[in-house]
């Protein structure tokens, strides 16, 4: 039984972790506004617009802290999103740069959620 829990809080542990360092990968496509000589104020809208996905991510990470089962859905919703709107516009290994983490991601928290409900299920002795 320790070893599942061993388990069970590896896999939240590196969900929350990807996801917090998927945001920090996805930041640094934004620092291309800071050559492009904008002026301070336009620098910073286009560096706030250029940080929308970042957000995005964070605001996922925060709903799937406490409801997993939310970030194994959304993250690959957000996947294939990206996929559909991006498609033709990118060289084709930009989408499993982009879009693969987020179906990672979402795999990840629909363990943690089946790992969470099966340890419910055990401590309650209905297993």
């Amino acid at each position: 039984m320790e070893n599942n829990f061993f388990s069970a809080k590896t896999i939240r542990v590196a969900a929350r972790l990807l996801s917090g360092l998927y945001a920090a990968f996805l930041s640094i496509f934004s620092m291309d506004v800071f050559g492009e000589h904008l002026g301070f104020w336009k620098t910073i809208l286009a560096l706030f617009m250029h940080l929308i996905p970042v957000w995005l991510v964070l605001l996922i990470l925060w709903i799937s802290w406490k409801r997993p089962l939310l970030g194994g859905i959304i993250y690959p919703l957000l996947g294939i999103l990206y996929i559909v709107f991006a498609w033709r516009r990118f060289i084709f290994m930009t989408y499993p740069l982009i879009a693969g983490p987020l179906f990672l991601l979402g795999g990840l928290y629909l363990a943690d959620y089946y790992q969470r409900r099966k340890q419910s299920t055990i401590s309650l002795g209905t297993d």
